[in-house]
């Protein structure tokens, strides 16, 4: 669009804009621009910065496990990006959730067998590898932070699963986007354009310093029967940074853990379960000796508030769950037979999932 721009310019004479009142004397002055040379700067901007980020982004493959150790039917594949010398890789926590047998393909075709350092299920979509590190290329973490609406981005992974190394250029459509993915809203995602396909999740979302600004993790296909088009989502650096800091460190992220499996209340719950309200949290298991077995919460019980914070269709469970500290004490508002009871719960930090 650029470049279209700047070449019907190229052609033209130089420019004088007047208004009604002006002087032409006066009157501004606007140089046109050899469009050819815009072109050429932002394709080699973009040449460039996938030059420089792609060593770093490799295939993610995850087959079952089998007696012999050499894996059989495919998990999952998908992409990774190597942030880290050591051997550290950050994927999508889809794409390991089963965790099989984990293999990293580098661009070079050198092929390296990987371990499950850590991951973030269900709080966000990230998990972390590791591999052996020798002569590895590593990628440099951007500022998401910094992206602003229209800036061009470019993504980076392995489209389809077949074609490795592929490459699509967009912008940044939007920022601060919020996804529901599994019962949680993701927050503060990077929407863009640039195209996204099976494969891609794990991948890189690059800047055109082939800094990582983002990681794709979600696209739209449709909406209540609508065709969708161009609009995908990518977990932003500075989550990324984070999360991938403490796997690193701790092999864990902190989180809260009540040891509950739930329902996420709608009215259509409500009707179909014959329940009191129509939103919270309707507990479906209680883990023997958790937190919430330990705070009284039962069975049947439906969480309408913890730590202040109501759990609604816009504010579900895990997302309160997810603004909770492990150790601290928060009053949990439960119902229980249509009567309200205030319980006093302590999460704890999240174990290690098997």
């Amino acid at each position: 669009m650029v470049g279209g721009v700047a070449g019907g310019v190229a052609g033209a004479l130089t420019a004088r804009l007047l208004s009604d009142d002006e002087d032409p004397a006066v009157a501004p002055v606007f140089t046109p621009v050899q469009g050819g040379a815009v072109v050429q700067s932002e394709e080699s901007a973009i040449t460039e910065a996938v030059q420089k980020a792609l060593p770093a982004v490799v295939a993610v493959i995850n087959k079952e496990a089998t007696p012999t150790g050499e894996g059989g039917q495919p998990l999952a594949m998908g992409s990774g990006v190597v942030i880290d010398e050591r051997g550290y890789v950050v994927t999508n926590e889809h794409v390991v959730h089963e965790v099989g047998e984990i293999t990293v393909l580098l661009t070079d075709g050198r092929e390296r067998g990987a371990q499950l350092v850590g991951q973030d299920w269900p709080f966000t979509d990230l998990a972390v590898l590791k591999i052996d590190q020798e002569e590895l290329a590593t990628i440099a973490l951007g500022d998401s932070d910094a992206l602003v609406p229209g800036q061009r981005v470019i993504a980076v992974g392995n489209s389809l699963e077949d074609f490795r190394s592929s490459v699509t250029v967009g912008v940044v459509s939007g920022v601060g986007r919020r996804w529901q993915r599994d019962g949680i809203f993701m927050e503060g995602l990077i929407q863009t354009d640039a195209a996204v396909n099976p494969g891609n999740s794990g991948g890189a979302l690059i800047d055109s310093l082939g800094r990582l600004v983002g990681m794709p993790t979600s696209v739209v296909r449709s909406d209540n029967g609508r065709t969708v088009e161009g609009v995908a989502f990518a977990i932003p650096s500075k989550t990324i940074g984070d999360v991938a800091g403490q796997i690193i460190e701790n092999g864990r992220t902190r989180r809260a853990y009540l040891g509950v499996s739930h329902v996420d209340v709608t009215p259509e719950v409500a009707t179909a379960r014959d329940l009191a309200v129509d939103r919270g949290a309707w507990v479906s298991s209680v883990g023997e000796g958790t937190p919430a077995d330990e705070a009284g919460i039962e069975v049947g019980d439906i969480i309408l508030r913890m730590d202040g914070l109501d759990i609604t269709a816009d504010l579900p469970f895990l997302n309160v769950l997810m603004s909770l500290e492990p150790d601290e004490t928060v009053p949990t508002v439960v119902n229980r037979n249509g009567d309200e009871i205030t319980l006093q719960v302590t999460p704890i930090q999240r174990p290690l999932r098997s």
